[in-house]
């Protein structure tokens, strides 16, 4: 029979830490972008879901920046789902992760199972981690669920047993979601019901990808003759499959640098992808046809595919790829989810046996099919999809884990029914406490104990709630934002200068950054610069005077807050020349801080600023680990190049694509 148990896991794991507490007023880089000039030639379609509804904000998440890379003995907590042939091993802390998918029979892990629990800046808003099986939802890029915790508890399954229910609330599209995982009696395949709802009275862009990760010696199959290759040069373009360019990257060892390949599967074949090793052993994923595209990443076997690897895992512990399942046919795309409906999909996870890969492309793929159809009709999917789509609203049993209060605020708002994923008031939390406070009364009360202002909703009924509260400085201030998001960026300047007539001076300071952001789009970095300088100033005399102000409490809320704004005002300072300043600001960082990989980085530029090139030199001669370094960025190898003409060191080169 299939069990379901809680379990704990012990890993090599870094320390989260805290989010920044500054709000996001702009994306961080998202690397899948193109270029113009090939959206020209794209099918109809997809130029228009490539156009769709693009992130032009986080908000009204956080940044999640403040892991390191510190590593010790750390407990996780796991839901264990088995039956005699398959054990899925579940995070619910961290997204619902399925960490590992093992066949008993063989004792083979059908996934790569990351060793440690290491944070990278891959996630739309920061932290994320490979290996797995990843459920991504929102937009374009990692969800910003990684590392987050989501709702889990039993639910009755289609075949009298018992599934693992998922669900949160998405705030980035304002979507709730569900994932379904149970193992039929003598299963070899984990099968996996996926929910998007709209529950709003307006159409909703929407995105989601089944991530994969599974070992890199091997070969990945789809059914296709074509692929969309995407790389770090942002560029687009239709190619062959297998080969291309002389070189065939099924096979992803064979690939010089990080790419995406999106498979173009014929509308009449069935979904699927597999990973195969050099015996024909491996994983695959099929689904019903709703979850239309596949795709293959790899991270190539240049120096920086390879750092990146030993980055995100410990070295000498074997890279790995990704094989992935999504609503549309590329990552670049959302799709239109209308006013009141769902759309919902079935995915199987299982061991695949299949033949070498001798012969003809048509003829592997076919006789791959074949396997698959013995092991795991196509017709048997449909079916479980039926069989599931019933017990899609049943109510959940035991609660296993709690995720946000988020998806109870926006219940308790609106008054949705939404069966089978319940979002109860019990969840709510102090983060919700402010917006209930708005909900109900009309209007935001201060932070308690002088602390600092907490994060902002956006979404338009936030917003009006927000024009018609009594205009506080606190009011004005997330006015400003809620009307930033929006795109009106003009009124958010004007709702901020006027919160900045009546605040308090330990209340200035958050205010100030903002309109130091703005000035910066606005590309007036002089007096960018001047908000940044005033605005750390005064969170200085803020973050000291709060302890007193807290009748005697630690300023413990204070730290983040000073060490996110002091490294944005430093940057501001330099980037215009204000060495002084810049230094000023610099030394009034805590020495823990500076001590960091990412201020280090700013401390280099700092002293070559001064014209102490030595001194800045010295500082990578020492070493330093920008931990939250951003997937694609090349700051690093920029600030090298200021330095010296020597080639850079291995340790530093993050590079994902060729030399310009």
């Amino acid at each position: 029979m299939t069990t379901i148990r809680r379990d704990t896991t012990t890993l090599p794991a870094a320390h989260l830490g805290p989010d920044n507490p500054l709000p996001a007023l702009r994306p961080l880089d998202e690397a899948h972008r193109i270029e113009d000039r090939d959206k020209e030639d794209l099918p109809r379609d997809m130029a228009r879901q490539v156009g769709y509804a693009p992130l032009h904000s986080l908000l009204p998440v956080r940044v999640r920046d403040g892991y390191d890379r510190h590593r010790r003995p750390r407990p996780l907590d796991t839901l264990v789902i088995e039956n005699d042939r398959l054990r899925a091993t579940v995070l619910p802390g961290l997204g619902g992760r399925v960490s590992s998918l093992l066949h008993k029979p063989t004792g083979r892990e059908l996934l790569y199972r990351n060793p440690v629990f290491q944070p990278a800046n891959f996630a739309l808003n920061g932290a994320w981690f490979s290996g797995g099986i990843e459920w991504n939802i929102g937009a374009t890029g990692h969800t910003t669920l990684s590392c987050a915790p989501v709702h889990a508890a039993r639910v009755p399954a289609p075949d009298g047993g018992e599934m693992l229910r998922l669900w949160e609330w998405e705030r980035l599209r304002d979507l709730p979601f569900q994932v379904d995982l149970w193992l039929p009696d003598g299963s070899d395949f984990l099968y996996v019901g996926v929910r998007v709802r709209n529950p709003h009275e307006r159409p909703v862009p929407t995105y989601w990808w089944s991530n994969i990760a599974v070992p890199e010696e091997c070969r990945v199959l789809a059914p296709a003759e074509e692929a969309w290759q995407f790389g770090y040069e942002r560029r687009l373009r239709r190619v062959p499959v297998p080969e291309y360019d002389g070189v065939d990257r099924t096979y992803p060892p064979n690939s010089t640098y990080a790419a995406d390949y999106f498979y173009e599967v014929p509308d009449d074949r069935r979904r699927w992808i597999a990973a195969l090793d050099a015996d024909g052993h491996g994983l695959v994923q099929t689904s019903t046809d709703a979850l239309r595209g596949r795709k293959l990443f790899v991270w190539g076997r240049g120096p920086g595919g390879r750092r990146w690897q030993e980055w995100l895992t410990e070295p000498g512990t074997g890279g790995y790829c990704e094989i992935q399942a999504g609503l549309a046919r590329t990552q670049l795309e959302h799709v239109r989810l209308e006013a009141g409906s769902e759309v919902t999909w079935l995915e199987a996870y299982g061991p695949l046996d299949a033949p070498s890969w001798s012969g003809r492309w048509p003829d592997v793929l076919s006789e791959t099919e074949t396997r698959l159809e013995a092991a795991l009709p196509r017709a048997e999917v449909d079916a479980a999809h039926a069989a599931w789509l019933p017990h899609a609203d049943a109510e959940p049993g035991e609660k296993l884990a709690i995720g946000s209060g988020w998806g109870a605020l926006e219940v308790l708002r609106a008054g949705w029914k939404l069966p089978g994923t319940p979002f109860d008031a019990s969840t709510l939390t102090a983060d919700q406490e402010p917006w209930l406070h708005l909900l109900r009364a009309g209007s935001l009360p201060e932070p308690p104990g002088s602390r600092p202002p907490g994060g902002t909703l956006v979404a338009t009924h936030w917003r009006d709630m927000l024009e018609t509260a009594p205009a506080t400085p606190l009011t004005e201030y997330h006015l400003g934002i809620a009307q930033w998001h929006a795109g009106d960026r003009a009124q958010a300047v004007r709702s901020w200068e006027r919160g900045l007539r009546d605040a308090r001076p330990t209340r200035r300071w958050a205010t100030l950054r903002c309109l130091a952001v703005a000035d910066q789009e606005d590309r007036n970095p002089e007096r960018a610069a001047d908000r940044y300088r005033q605005a750390f100033d005064d969170l200085w005399s803020a973050a000291g005077e709060a302890p007193r102000l807290a009748g005697g409490g630690d300023a413990e809320p204070w730290a983040p807050v000073v060490a996110a704004l002091g490294r944005e005002a430093t940057e501001a300072l330099l980037a215009v020349g204000r060495t002084a300043d810049a230094r000023s600001v610099w030394r009034r960082l805590d020495p823990a801080v500076r001590a960091g990989g990412r201020l280090r980085l700013v401390e280099a530029a700092l002293l070559l600023a001064e014209g102490l090139r030595d001194e800045a030199r010295a500082v990578f001669d020492a070493g330093f680990e920008v931990a939250d370094l951003r997937e694609g960025d090349e700051v690093i190898g920029r600030m090298w190049q200021r330095l010296t003409t020597e080639p850079l060191p291995q340790r530093y080169d993050f590079r994902m694509r060729p030399a310009p």
